[in-house]
């Protein structure tokens, strides 16, 4: 009876340690994204604004545009970063579909950094090692007063938690030697020639589906192949996968998002596609040409040749494997950029045929234009993005205020009644994309951020509320334009005459306030001198026509009710000023440099 305790015991405890095994695999995959989450951050933070005037400066020409998008992602550690600010740029004007083709593919040549510095650092040279000391450094940075110095901390503890995570990964990883049963089972799915090599492609798509990372997907490959899970022809083949994957995920997030996020998507599939299909086609050949590249550039093994093994990642032959992967993952990238260059502007004319522009482009008003794919994991970024919708909120905003002015001039019934209904619709418009907004600033402000970055946020609160209350007050004209008319009231010629110059004087100031949106959003608003003139020229005109309107009533005797709907629109005008030197008063608090 002891010896079966024991027996039960001794089984139990395996079964035990196998899980603990797993949940320390998972835990240690966590603790890689995190950290590769966190660094990007931090880059982010450093150099956010920086690499914005980068990226719309170095964009002249598609190889200007290469070399941009690989030293952004370079330095940020995230392709995915670089992408929603391309689109961003897009949609704002400041960079053609053709121009943000050509920074996708610098992006994905970029993003081939990270497969070398984990397989050098993490594997050769164990990084790891100085990874605890490192997040002393991080911690001491962390807790400095200046922002700069905090975002560095960030870097260096996120840098520190990758290759933890790289290290626990790879010592919680089991041998399969050790289990030839296991080992023969994953050796069978390599055995099927180029079936094996379509196969382990979809598992690479769908692994980066799952974790969301290439680079993820990257580290877990490398550790596979140097732990001798699988050839380095296999490992090749996962790779292409991951680059089919990322760009699944890419076209996920832009499906909520508008006509030229879905574009600079489907560029990216059509890319990547593109080139796992004739890399797929000259697969041999292409394995050999890394190889030889590998064995040249670093004296080593040639990974690709015929009888090739990995007995252990230490050796010569486990390093050749390593650096073999990486090589092919720049080679691939690096080759169907300078394959696809000299055709970025027919990749942009086909993505445009697939994804035509909608035929109803007043369906896009109600849309977001800068933030429908959420918000981003650095909220310096996220606040840029937000910006960019608070100035397309304002040029919506200015359309209710043409609405109204039509509305004043039109005596037709019927034509009324569609520019009423107009009015109406653009205020639930403006409720929606305050709410909207404001929920995705909810979001940003949710996660650390500096104290400048914090002004600005509340802000924006601030403005898109100003903003919504403009809305108001284009419906609040429709009614009392439809009061009027059920009363069956009209207004004389000079009545008119001053009304045209009221809502003339509401949307100069409109130019006004988006042209102080824009100028703080490229950090160049001075001053806003010409807000309040704008502001004080719409008081003159009220009290001018209001004193006219009361000497009318006591000397002509006007009608009195005529008269009360006329000073309603004027004051309506008057108030809608008041809303727009408030967000030049806003915007002078918080971005204009003291």
């Amino acid at each position: 009876m002891k010896h079966l305790f024991n027996f039960f015991a001794h089984d139990n405890i395996i079964y035990f340690m196998g899980i603990l095994q797993i949940f320390t695999l998972l835990g240690a995959l966590g603790m890689f994204l995190y950290g590769m989450n966190l660094m990007s951050s931090g880059l982010q933070k450093v150099a956010g604004e920086r690499l914005r005037g980068l990226l719309s400066a170095m964009t002249s020409n598609p190889f200007k545009g290469v070399m941009t998008g690989l030293g952004i992602t370079t330095v940020i550690q995230s392709s995915s970063a670089t992408t929603v600010m391309v689109v961003s740029f897009v949609n704002a004007g400041l960079l053609t579909l053709a121009q943000a083709i050509g920074v996708i593919m610098g992006a994905n040549i970029g993003t081939t950094v990270t497969a070398w510095m984990v397989s050098w650092l993490g594997f050769k040279a164990d990084i790891s090692v100085l990874a605890v000391p490192l997040m002393l450094l991080g911690f001491l940075f962390s807790n400095s007063k200046r922002d700069n110095r905090k975002n560095i901390g960030e870097l260096i503890v996120g840098f520190s938690l990758l290759f933890l995570g790289l290290s626990f990964m790879k010592d919680s990883v089991p041998d399969l030697r050790e289990t030839p049963q296991v080992l023969e089972f994953v050796t069978t799915w390599s055995s099927h020639g180029f079936g094996s090599v379509l196969l382990f492609l979809a598992f690479g798509t769908i692994l980066t589906l799952v974790l969301q990372s290439s680079s993820a997907t990257m580290a877990i490959t490398l550790i596979m192949l140097s732990m001798g899970w699988i050839p380095f022809q296999m490992a090749c083949a996962m790779v292409l996968g991951e680059n089919i994957g990322t760009t699944i995920t890419a076209n996920i997030a832009a499906s909520v998002g508008n006509t030229q996020a879905k574009r600079a998507a489907m560029s990216h599939t059509i890319f990547n596609l593109f080139g796992v299909l004739w890399a797929l086609i000259l697969y041999r050949p292409f394995l050999q040409v890394v190889g030889l590249v590998t064995e040249t550039l670093f004296g080593l093994p040639n990974p690709a040749a015929d009888g090739f093994m990995i007995t252990d990642s230490n050796t010569a032959e486990g390093t050749a494997a390593l650096y073999g992967l990486s090589m092919l993952h720049t080679l691939f990238n690096l080759t169907n950029t300078l394959l696809l260059i000299w055709f970025t502007k027919y990749i942009a004319k086909a993505v445009s045929w697939i994804i035509p522009a909608p035929k109803n482009q007043e369906k896009e008003v109600s849309r977001l234009q800068y933030i429908t794919a959420g918000p981003l994991a650095t909220p310096e970024l996220s606040v840029e993005q937000a910006f960019n919708e608070i100035i397309h909120f304002a040029k919506i905003s200015k359309n209710g205020a043409i609405y109204s002015k039509d509305a004043i001039n039109e005596a037709d019934t019927d034509k009324f009644e569609e520019l009423r209904k107009k009015l109406v619709k653009y205020e639930e418009i403006s409720d929606r994309i305050e709410y909207e907004i404001a929920t995705f600033l909810n979001g940003v402000s949710a996660e650390e951020v500096s104290e400048a970055t914090l002004i600005k946020i509340k802000a924006m609160y601030k403005i898109i509320g100003e903003l919504e209350s403009l809305g108001d007050s284009g419906e609040a004209i429709s009614r009392i334009l439809s009061r009027k008319n059920i009363h069956k009231k009209h207004f004389d010629s000079e009545a008119i005459k001053n009304l045209n110059i009221m809502a003339d004087a509401v949307c100069e100031a409109y130019d006004v306030m988006i042209e102080n949106l824009t100028a703080a959003y490229k950090g160049e608003l001075v001053d806003i001198a010409n807000a309040y003139s704008a502001e004080d020229h719409l008081n003159a005109l009220r009290n001018n026509i209001r004193d006219a309107v009361i000497e009318d009533i006591d000397n002509d005797g006007k009608n009195y009710q005529t008269s009360v709907y006329y000073m309603d629109l004027v004051n309506e005008y008057e108030h809608m000023g008041d809303f727009m030197i408030n967000v030049s008063q806003d915007l002078e608090r918080a971005f204009i440099r003291k």
